[in-house]
């Protein structure tokens, strides 16, 4: 480990210089959390930070960190040359095409990330290697096995990760969660969730790539296919937010973030449910051949519907009208709504109770700048990112499996299952491969 280096300002240089005239002994008890070494900002420096991927999500959490109390930004890398050159124009920055230009540079203290869900992994852990802190958005990862693999690398070279699950920073879904956690509605006994539909297959015709974009490492670890501009965006007519084998649909989009208050409120961020199951027609593997919007695909690879149980005995049970962003909660007392900064409740004096004085919006982003400067971890740490995706992951396993899985949230696998048990990972295109050693 590298020597702590403590940056003291000129008054306080002044103050020891003094004070060291007069005979008197100068104390340096200063937190280790406050001072800056080669792989971390000191607490009075702004952090540098740089995007990797940054299109219609990302660059609106850049945006926020730049508002945010002790930011700079330096940098930004992107597979579409022009628009990362348009963003570090804006902030005057630099502007590259291969992210690992990024990590080379040792005036980046952070990055955030918003690329598909098939880089984010890979992006990560050589963020970590490279002892940078990360913001990644939400679903964390594509696969569970990688989930676990970020985990580790956050864990070994010590980094602050926050995952883009805002509503862990909003003071109404805080209490909302805790309010259930803690027993306000006595004991659990089933949850609704809204019934998120599994992503599709790509078969859309070739088009003209774009200048400046970089198709092949766009696809990265997947296999190359024909560019079309209704891959490219997330969401569209329908975005690659809706194919595999770049995402989990929605029920990693928006699951990603009710499910997310569903284990808050569980009190399961270390841990998952333990059987899953599916009710209703065989799932159908669907392929889009041309541009339309996602209604059809979304009414047809919603089904069959999935049911989770946990060890404690709580069922969670789709249904077609829940909160998207959150879940409702059914305990002995009454039942609560946990929306994206609304909580409602029958009767009306639980949600009084849970939310009272709290206000709305939220400080996400501040909360990781600030959590790279005291090393503590953020609200959405790399662990509980790492399990509400494997929620979302469990479901779409289910649909596509049909039978009932046993989970084992410790050693995260399947029992006796060895079709689910091969999809906890994926094959990755050479040399876009995730590193031999984490």
């Amino acid at each position: 480990m590298p020597p702590l280096i403590a940056k003291a300002s000129r008054r306080e240089f002044l103050r020891g210089a003094a004070l060291a005239a007069t005979g008197l002994t100068v104390p340096h008890l200063i937190p280790s959390g406050v001072l800056a070494t080669k792989d971390q900002p000191g607490a009075n420096e702004k952090v540098g930070v740089a995007g990797v991927g940054i299109g219609r999500q990302g660059s609106a959490v850049l945006a926020q960190a730049l508002k945010a109390r002790g930011a700079r930004f330096v940098a930004i890398a992107d597979v579409n040359l022009p628009r990362a050159q348009k963003t570090a124009e804006k902030y005057q920055g630099e502007a590259f095409q291969d992210y690992r230009r990024i990590l080379d540079r040792k005036d980046v203290d952070a990055i955030i990330t918003a690329t598909p869900e098939h880089w984010r992994a890979l992006i990560c852990i050589s963020a970590c290697q490279a002892q940078k802190d990360i913001y990644a958005e939400k679903p964390m990862t594509l696969t569970i096995r990688e989930g676990r693999l970020m985990v580790e690398a956050v864990r070994k070279y010590k980094r602050v990760f926050q995952v883009g699950s805002q509503q862990r920073s909003m003071p109404i879904d805080q209490r909302g969660c805790t309010f259930i956690r803690s027993g306000g509605l006595g004991k659990v006994q089933k949850v609704q969730y809204w019934n998120y539909p599994s992503p599709w297959e790509y078969g859309l015709t070739g088009q003209p790539v774009p200048d400046g974009l970089d198709w092949d490492m766009w696809c990265g670890p997947t296999e190359v296919v024909p560019y079309h501009p209704e891959l490219y965006i997330p969401r569209g007519k329908p975005g690659w937010l809706s194919f595999r084998p770049y995402s989990g649909g929605e029920f990693t989009g928006w699951g990603a973030h009710g499910l997310d208050m569903v284990q808050y409120a569980l009190g399961m961020d270390s841990s998952g449910p333990i059987e899953i199951w599916t009710e209703g027609p065989k799932f159908t593997r669907l392929m889009y051949t041309k541009s339309e919007p996602i209604s059809r695909g979304n009414a047809i690879t919603n089904k069959p519907n999935v049911f989770f149980r946990y060890a404690n005995g709580v069922v969670l049970e789709p249904v077609a009208k829940a909160p998207q962003f959150g879940a409702v909660f059914f305990g002995e007392k009454g039942r609560m709504s946990i929306d994206r900064d609304s909580v409602s409740s029958d009767p009306p004096e639980l949600a009084r109770a849970a939310i009272e004085g709290a206000l709305r919006g939220d400080s996400h982003v501040q909360n990781w700048l600030d959590c790279i400067r005291t090393r503590q971890k953020p609200n959405a740490d790399v662990e509980i990112g790492h399990r509400s995706a494997t929620v979302c992951h469990l479901g779409n396993i289910a649909r596509w499996i049909g039978n009932k899985l046993h989970w084992d949230p410790v050693k995260e696998t399947f029992a006796d299952d060895a079709e689910a048990n091969s999809h906890l990972d994926r094959n990755r295109r050479k040399p876009y491969v995730l590193p031999e050693q984490i």
